[in-house]
């Protein structure tokens, strides 16, 4: 399936969507731990990033300091896309609201600070209707 890649379209079809639970950014050489299965990695040189439930973490005794909501967003977007993340991420600055992304091969997943989740689900549905 073609993503979109037409901007307007792409805001007005966020759909941005909440997954349930917290998620934690940590790093590790080597493997990933026994019990831990990762939403994200990322290959850099100082290790292995994960972003994993933080009772994932917890068990398996992995440090973090940084806990997240996971925002996904439903409308399919092609990787070749011009602005959907700075549209969004201004969104998110002007709330005051941090944000990691990470683009997917059919959505866009985005990682605010847990307790702000909710209000960054409110900002990013309120772009979508400015932008339909």
């Amino acid at each position: 399936m073609a993503g979109e890649s037409d901007l307007s379209k792409l805001l007005s079809g966020m759909r941005p969507e909440l997954n349930p639970g917290r998620y934690v950014f940590t790093t590790v050489e080597g493997d990933i731990p026994a019990g831990v299965a990762p939403v994200v990695t990322v290959a850099e040189p100082e290790g292995l990033t994960l972003v994993v439930r933080q009772e994932e973490a917890d068990a398996a005794g992995l440090a973090y300091d940084y806990v997240a909501g996971w925002i996904t967003l439903r409308v399919v977007s092609a990787l070749e896309a011009v602005g959907l993340t700075a549209a969004f991420a201004r969104e998110l600055a002007e709330a005051g609201l941090s944000c990691n992304v990470v683009a997917g091969y059919h959505h866009d997943h985005i990682f605010v600070p847990h307790e702000q989740a909710e209000q960054a689900v409110a900002a990013l549905n309120d772009l979508a209707h400015r932008s339909g």
